[in-house]
């Protein structure tokens, strides 16, 4: 009885301090120079089933246009926005036709409140829906400069111009590494247009919001031309390679890039004496991949010895899985020392669920984050606990002690106890 006492408390103890000692900070260097002004480009379905009415009473076609009225008004004076559409203009029905039916209606720049507001107006539910041409004009919209680039996608219903496949069309955008983020808005939508929807903006790490009602449709395209004001740290693209001889050098910063099912992405890091490497990957499985899945980072040297690695495993239920390491290099008495190349290494156990196409790979962002280390090599231990070592040691021995004392009291009150 004694020993499970004392034993419940070490463990407890070990546990508190693992707890407490594991986390660690991983950044990413933010820019904070002054950056360009961010794009939005709204594109809304004008095809002919926006005519239903089903929104408060009215049609989907009023309940965009008051949206987007009410979203002109109050856009941000930094932001330069634009307005295409799909579907507004040809009335016939010739599939070949439909399918090219996307225009700008107002071009990405800075707004004029009235001009764009007069452009609406215009508008009126005609033809089909190619969302995927769609998506591919208003990326290209947007191309150029260095600010964060936005598309808000309102639709009431699934893409009719398919084989162009408008979540591989998000997936090649994404693949493009130039940091634009689709969001998609489904009006009154059903189970095959909310999937669709749903793909678009999880293969750019977008959004999608079902809507009902005016008021939500209103709130959330003008919360989504507000965050794109909002100041960000724009990945940057990278491509790393097959092995770390060829990998590419990088820095402090955010990074993206695309990782095959299975194959792994190496990637390159200097750091001198005295200081300390913190690196995180994230792996998005942006399609339909098995369940059970995990992904490796592993900081190695030039010859290949492991220094240290970090994992994760995920069994389906999330979209994306995530890992780091810390590795600091003890400072040197040297002052000829060089800088020591540590090799980054991901890899992922994903497989893709059957008739999934495997390409282009899986999304990856990835952070390096190079800092100055501590003080003294002893000052981070293995498991990443730092000083954390010594608060487990104080609670071990905390525990260690409590459990003499509680068996001590057991039995006295026993002694008692038979006694009396």
């Amino acid at each position: 009885m004694i020993r499970r006492q004392r034993l419940a408390a070490g463990v407890c103890a070990l546990l508190a301090a693992l707890t407490a000692g594991l986390a660690f900070p991983a950044g990413a260097a933010a820019d904070e120079t002054e950056q360009a002004a961010p794009k939005v480009e709204l594109v809304l379905d004008v095809s002919g089933s926006m005519r239903t009415r089903d929104i408060d009473g009215g049609t989907r076609m009023a309940a965009a246009k008051q949206a987007f009225n009410e979203v002109l008004d109050a856009t941000p004076e930094e932001v330069e926005l634009g307005i295409r559409t799909l579907g507004a203009n040809y009335h016939g029905d010739d599939r070949r036709t439909g399918c090219k039916d996307t225009a700008q209606l107002y071009p990405v720049g800075p707004l004029d409140r009235t001009d764009a507001k007069t452009a609406v107006a215009t508008l009126s539910p005609t033809g089909w829906t190619p969302i995927g041409p769609a998506l591919l004009k208003a990326a290209n919209d947007l191309n150029g400069g260095d600010g964060a680039r936005r598309i808000v996608l309102i639709s009431d219903g699934e893409d009719t111009c398919q084989p162009l496949d408008p979540c591989e069309v998000a997936r090649e955008i994404a693949a493009k590494g130039i940091g634009l983020t689709i969001d998609t808005l489904g009006l009154v939508p059903d189970a095959k247009t909310r999937d669709q929807l749903s793909c678009i903006a999880d293969a750019t790490g977008g959004t999608y919001t079902s809507v009902r009602h005016k008021e939500e449709l209103s709130d959330r395209v003008g919360d989504l031309v507000d965050r794109a004001a909002d100041p960000v740290v724009t990945p940057v693209a990278t491509e790393g390679a097959a092995e770390c001889a060829k990998a590419p050098a990088l820095k402090s910063g955010l990074y993206t890039d695309r990782e095959e099912f299975g194959q792994p992405r190496w990637y390159k890091v200097d750091l001198n004496p005295g200081q300390e490497l913190r690196a995180s990957v994230s792996v998005a499985d942006d399609r339909a991949v098995h369940p059970d899945y995990g992904v490796l980072l592993r900081a190695v040297t030039l010859h290949g010895r492991e220094i240290v690695r970090g994992e994760a495993a995920g069994d389906g239920r999330t979209d994306v899985i995530s890992t780091g390491l810390r590795y600091p290099r003890p400072r040197s008495d040297d002052e000829d020392a060089t800088a020591e190349t540590v090799c980054l290494q991901v890899t992922n156990s994903f497989s893709a669920a059957a008739g999934v196409k495997t390409s282009p790979g899986l999304p990856l962002e990835l952070t390096v984050d190079v800092v100055d280390g501590p003080s003294h090599a002893a000052d981070v231990a293995a498991f990443g606990l730092g000083r954390g070592w010594w608060l487990l040691g104080a609670l071990v021995l905390a525990g260690f002690i409590a459990g003499l004392l509680w068996g001590w009291l057991s039995r006295w009150r026993v002694a008692v106890w038979r006694t009396n």
